[in-house]
């Protein structure tokens, strides 16, 4: 087996690993919220945050994984100026898409820091 065919199967693995990824992030977000939904635990509206959190979360690691495998598919096969410029365009679309999943999960954007809870005061002895 050649270099390019190993890294071909490696890219191959890595896609398929971030297509599970979204699946399964996908159909345990759903099973959480319906067990939400049937047990009435926490309402309506924080099972829908939740399942959408899940949902978001699962869809960026498989964003991830879909961007490593494009990476080494492009650059350790075929390293040409018109399939890096192809995978520049991929990674700019793919990485547009998880600063956005980012903001709707998290209400921020992913280089600002997150708001610190301000530390307990100890209470005083009376």
């Amino acid at each position: 087996m050649s270099f390019q065919e190993s890294m071909e199967l490696v890219g191959e693995a890595v896609d398929v690993a971030g297509v599970v990824a979204i699946v399964i992030g996908t159909v345990v977000a759903s099973l959480l919220a319906a067990r939400d939904l049937m047990g009435r635990r926490g309402g309506e509206r924080d099972t829908y945050e939740s399942y959408r959190q899940r949902l978001g979360r699962s869809i960026l690691l498989g964003l991830e994984l879909l961007v490593a495998a494009d990476i080494i598919k492009t650059v350790a096969i075929t390293p040409t100026f018109e399939s890096v410029g192809v995978l520049a365009l991929i990674v700019l679309v793919r990485t547009f898409l998880s600063w956005s999943l980012e903001l709707e999960i998290s209400g921020r954007w992913p280089w600002q820091k997150e708001h610190e809870k301000p530390a307990p005061r100890p209470e005083r002895a009376v």
